[in-house]
């Protein structure tokens, strides 16, 4: 190690080393022997840098031989390739494959790694190294499989007979050749045409074949075995992501980007490259791929796209609250790359030379096109390569993926030891310098934020302010006449005096305290507005990076007076929930809301930003996901954006979206541990889900919960096909109660939903998922007629079509039975009768929007009543599960006359209208009878009149 000849290793390393030799001895006794003292010197000295290099060497010996031999020469990366397909060439087996590459894997990230911490090769090498590793493990794999799948399935040909490759898109660090030791790996399949497989028993589609054959390549790559893994594969930058198909053809991906591909989508493919040797489909899918990433013009659009990346940025980091990220903070790894893509993105349509993968090659060219000045370039690379070195050494510690400085000061002293620091004061005032300078070009790229100071304004001097006659005085030379305002802030910062918010804290909030003061002052009652936003502010006191939120963007303040003044709901949620402070930022994004049709795709791509394998913040991300569209939802409801069945309307869809993750997530637990049931998969469960009650109805309010029954499709008697297999019913059963739990676990952002499942066949007595034909023949031979009302708001909300036009059949046979309308007209209104006893608490001259007579019970009972009554008649009684819909119906079909009709649908908007006012009011669905009587009277005579006459 010449570069660190000079240099001593401190008492905690050489205690490590010295532990891992007399290890390796034992294992190894001829150590001594065989190798010289310098020999012995610089494997300790590297031994005691990384477990990773000395777990593996531990275990295998062997290596060290090959390593002093000259494998710790310079790395010919063309050998990664030759050597790979050499050692597959005579394999057989699947098996034999997946440790052959983990071995060779292992003992090229022992090379690697050694040579990074002994300053063997520069920073931009290593992480070609490491790319060019990875890439030749990938392409290896792809080779031994297609010749293996062509074998089992059959060639797949184009129309002309041409045979069909398997193209991979390596993506982000891996297709920039810039790689970190510990990294996943983004790819994406595709293959040029569709056509069939040739000289296989029997033709299948090429797609079929390539995605038969991606899934094994996968799981060839990224399954952890005794070897370890090879890579960890992340394939959710795929078309639709993880609900899309695993390979698409040329064709599937154009027409994909042309339509629906999105800002972020083009910044990811800025990195695009094709792995393996080149060819002239190499050539086509990057000309197919150019129009969508590079605009023909200068492209200033993407500044605004920028500017949302940057909130997304500093989201991402408050939300998971990370402190000292070298890649995500505030002048992080991601920074630099955000600013030299942005500069691609704008005008690589023009500049052909900003057309490439890599970053270091990317800048380069931006100085040589002016783009930036050589100041700029040189800040930015050595920064880069600072943070870079950094990552990459903290990963080949012990392989794990992280970009977070360590808290270990064993860690600390390796670090400085290979990057020649004196100690961890020292290395962080250089990385703290590098980053400084990276977010400093960052803004300047972007824009920075509002510097406004109010130092000089009254409301400056109001907030400091230490004596009650100043405070009035002030207030009458504004005009303002409020005398409850001063006290309330003099009280609440006497408490914020003695709470521990440290000086960045304070000196924030001095900052933030007179523009929120302003912002008050729109209001027609200043003080009453302080109420709720204090509330909001006490939560979020120790959490700076929210109080610099709102100082800084005005745009944040100002929906944080209106609506906390709007909604005393909405101002709860973000005092209990403060990361959706960040939706407040653009007041435009913020009434933005999503299309209804487009929860799953949003969520989907939400999603996308969390690792996959990693559960707990996949389920955080659902909460934040629901918290932050609900908030979207309910500001445009507080505003009149939205009339009370369009808010509906979007809380349901909302749910359906979750509803179908939550499925997904649940099946791929259950499916690893497990396998699957035979001829199932993500896109073929077999499984559905039904929603009952205002989910069913799509009547969903805030805080709503989730009736729900769980059905399967599975008669068979076979077991699932994994390591640990069961049988068809207990999967489904496993996975059923995995969806329960993933709406109930309480994380740091709440519930997700309240689950109930009371409305499965024999209830809570009841298995948790029935076979569908099963349920059938309960609903048609056991159920109560209440079960039957229930079902009249049932719909299917997620599965299988095969499943879904199952149980619309099943719903449309039981709701048609021909049933004795007098018999049945008393059953509802027992049930009425009893549901009203129960649970209607209230005074003398109170209406219950929801229980008292007239209310919405009665109206959906009456909706019920004429679905069961007059179905096996009208069968297009049994097309809709919502009660404005059935209302028309009944109205079409002249069994309700239609001023009757259009009055129960009236009046039961106006009611649930009310309630959700009333619930962003966080009052009690409640009001005074003389104010609900003009519409509610009608509505009982319509009651009396059809369920409680003879027949």
């Amino acid at each position: 190690m010449p570069s660190q000849s000079n240099k001593v290793l401190s008492a905690q390393i050489q205690h490590t080393a010295e532990s891992y030799w007399s290890r390796l001895v034992d294992l190894w006794p001829e150590a001594v022997h065989v190798l010289t003292a310098v020999q012995q010197a610089e494997l300790k000295t590297i031994m005691g840098l990384s477990d990773y290099i000395a777990e593996q060497l531990c275990r295998h010996p062997q290596w060290i031989v090959e390593l002093f031999s000259g494998l710790l020469n310079e790395v010919v990366r063309t050998d990664f390739d030759k050597e790979l397909h050499e050692i597959l060439m005579d394999l057989t087996s699947e098996d034999a494959v997946k440790s052959a590459l983990r071995q060779y894997r292992n003992k090229q990230m022992v090379r690697l790694a050694w040579r990074d911490f002994a300053n063997y090769s520069k920073l931009e090498e290593a992480l070609i190294d490491l790319s060019s590793l990875a890439e030749a493990l990938v392409i290896a794999g792809r080779d031994w499989l297609y010749q293996d799948a062509c074998k089992q399935l059959g060639t797949p040909t184009d129309a002309e007979g041409k045979p069909q490759p398997l193209l991979i898109l390596g993506m982000g660090k891996l297709g920039g050749r810039e790689l970190n030791f510990s990294s996943d790996i983004d790819l994406i399949f595709t293959f040029p045409e569709h056509g069939e497989t040739v000289g296989g028993r029997r033709a299948i589609d090429n797609q079929q074949f390539f995605i038969r054959m991606g899934q094994r390549l996968v799981n060839l790559l990224d399954q952890v075995t005794v070897d370890g893994f090879v890579f960890r594969v992340d394939m959710r930058l795929r078309p639709y992501g993880e609900s899309g198909p695993l390979v698409v053809s040329f064709a599937g991906l154009e027409d994909y980007y042309q339509e629906q591909g999105r800002d972020w989508e083009r910044y990811a493919m800025v990195k695009a490259r094709v792995l393996g040797p080149w060819t002239q489909h190499c050539d086509d899918l990057h000309d197919l791929l150019r129009p969508f990433v590079y605009r023909r013009y200068i492209d200033f659009s993407a500044i605004e796209s920028l500017r949302k990346m940057k909130q997304m940025i500093a989201q991402e980091v408050r939300r998971r609250q990370l402190t000292d990220n070298i890649k995500l903070g505030a002048g992080g790894i991601r920074e630099v790359e955000f600013v030299v893509q942005s500069f691609q993105l704008i005008r690589g349509g023009r500049e052909p030379a900003l057309r490439q993968q890599s970053l270091f090659g990317a800048i380069d060219t931006l100085y040589s096109l002016g783009q930036l000045e050589y100041l700029a370039v040189d800040e930015l690379k050595h920064s880069y390569v600072l943070l870079r070195r950094v990552e990459n050494l903290l990963q080949a510690i012990a392989d794990k993926q992280t970009q977070t400085l360590p808290s270990a000061d064993l860690d600390w002293q390796r670090l400085c030891y290979s990057l020649n620091m004196a100690n961890e004061t020292d290395l962080r005032t250089h990385i703290e310098a590098a980053m400084a300078k990276i977010h400093a070009h960052f803004n300047a790229t972007v824009g920075g934020g509002d510097s406004h100071e109010h130092s000089d304004h009254w409301t400056s001097l109001f907030w400091n302010l230490q004596q009650d006659e100043h405070a009035d005085s002030l207030l009458q030379e504004q005009q303002i006449e409020d005398t409850e305002l001063w006290p309330l802030i003099s009280e609440w910062r006497a408490t914020v005096a003695k709470r521990s918010i440290g000086p960045r804290g304070r000196e924030t909030l001095d900052k933030l305290m007179p523009k929120l003061l302003e912002e008050l002052m729109t209001q027609a009652k200043p003080s009453a507005a302080f109420k709720p936003v204090s509330k909001v502010l006490d939560k979020i006191l120790t959490r700076t990076t929210y109080l610099e939120l709102l100082c800084e963007n005005p745009g944040a303040r100002q929906q944080l007076v209106s609506l906390c003044c709007a909604s005393p709901w909405i101002a709860k949620e973000l005092a209990n929930f403060p990361m959706l402070l960040d939706e407040l930022i653009d007041p435009a994004q913020l009434y933005d809301i999503t299309s209804i049709d487009d929860y799953p795709s949003e969520l989907r791509q939400y999603l996308l930003r969390v690792p996959e394998d990693d559960m707990e913040q996949q389920m955080e991300a659902l909460r934040q996901f629901k918290l932050s569209q609900q908030l979207k939802i309910a500001a445009a409801d507080v505003t009149g954006v939205l009339p009370v069945m369009q808010v509906s309307d979007h809380l349901t869809f909302l749910a359906e979206a979750i509803i179908e993750q939550v499925v997904l997530q649940a099946w791929h637990q259950i499916a690893q541990r497990h396998g699957v049931p035979q001829g199932t998969s993500t896109s073929n469960m077999g499984f559905a889900v039904i929603g009952y009650g205002k989910l069913g109805g799509i009547e969903l309010g805030y805080g709503s919960d989730l009736d729900l029954v769980f059905l399967h499709g599975s008669q068979q008697t076979g077991v699932t096909d994994g390591d640990r297999p069961i049988d068809a019913g207990h999967f489904y059963l496993k996975l059923a109660q995995r969806i329960v739990h993933l709406f109930a676990t309480r994380t740091t952002s709440g519930e997700l939903y309240e689950v109930d499942m009371r409305l499965r066949p024999s209830g809570a007595s009841g298995l948790l998922v029935s076979e569908i034909e099963r349920f059938g023949e309960y609903q048609l031979t056991e159920a109560w007629t209440w079960e039957h009302q229930a079902l009249v708001r049932a719909r299917f909300v997620f599965g299988d079509h095969e499943l879904a036009h199952r149980f619309s059949e099943l719903r449309a046979q039981i709701l048609q039975v021909e049933r004795d309308k007098n018999e049945l007209a008393k059953a509802v209104r027992d049930m009425r009768i009893k549901m009203r006893d129960h649970l209607l608490k209230v005074g003398e001259g109170i209406f219950d929007l929801k229980q008292s007579a007239g209310g919405i019970a009665d109206i959906e009972f009456i909706a019920q009543f004429m679905v069961l009554a007059y179905a096996n008649e009208h069968q297009e009684l049994t097309i809709w599960s919502d009660n404005v819909r059935i209302f028309e119906v009944l109205a079409d079909l002249e069994i309700l006359p239609v001023m009757e009709a259009q009055h129960l649908t009236q009046t039961y908007c106006w009611l649930r209208d009310q309630n959700h006012e009333l619930t962003l009011q966080q009052l009690s669905g409640q009001l005074s009878f003389d104010i609900v009587k003009d519409k509610t009277d009608s509505v009982i005579e319509i009651y009396r009149h059809i369920l409680e006459v003879e027949y």
